[in-house]
């Protein structure tokens, strides 16, 4: 029973997965502060007030708090515009940068336009004579 116990822990996705969460953790607080130290005060000193906390609509007896709402909806695209404009953008570039571009083995019917193999002769869909692609190896060479 702790054999098992141990191989679960083990196992590559438990320990990646904490990783992920640690890692994510410790980027949060660094997302948080950004916004919140650096962001925030220049809104402040562009708009006049970064928090819009004490804005409240009085209905009966009840109180909306919208500010309290579009604080966080304010927060909310801030940290998703530094994840995206700091993170995923300079992730995207870098994997285009070193990936290698993907060579298809696929080809278009000129008369049903259906994907045939690249060294087909005859379409597998529409049956015609097709001619063989020149200056192409074969995949068999």
């Amino acid at each position: 029973m702790l054999s098992g116990f141990k191989k679960f822990l083990l196992r590559g996705n438990v320990l990646e997965l904490a990783v992920a969460v640690v890692v994510g953790t410790a980027f949060t607080a660094i997302v948080n502060s950004f916004v919140k130290d650096l962001l925030n005060p220049l809104i402040s000193a562009i708009i006049g007030k970064p928090d819009f906390s004490h804005l409240k609509l009085n209905l009966g007896s009840g109180v909306i708090q919208y500010g309290a709402f579009l604080n966080a909806v304010i927060s909310f695209l801030l940290i998703a515009s530094v994840v995206y404009f700091v993170v995923i953008v300079p992730y995207e570039k870098l994997t285009a940068r070193f990936s290698t571009p993907e060579e298809t083995s696929l080809r278009e019917c000129p008369e049903c336009l259906s994907e045939i193999p690249k060294a087909a002769v005859r379409c597998s869909h529409c049956t015609a004579q097709i001619a063989p692609m020149t200056g192409q190896s074969s995949p068999s060479s």
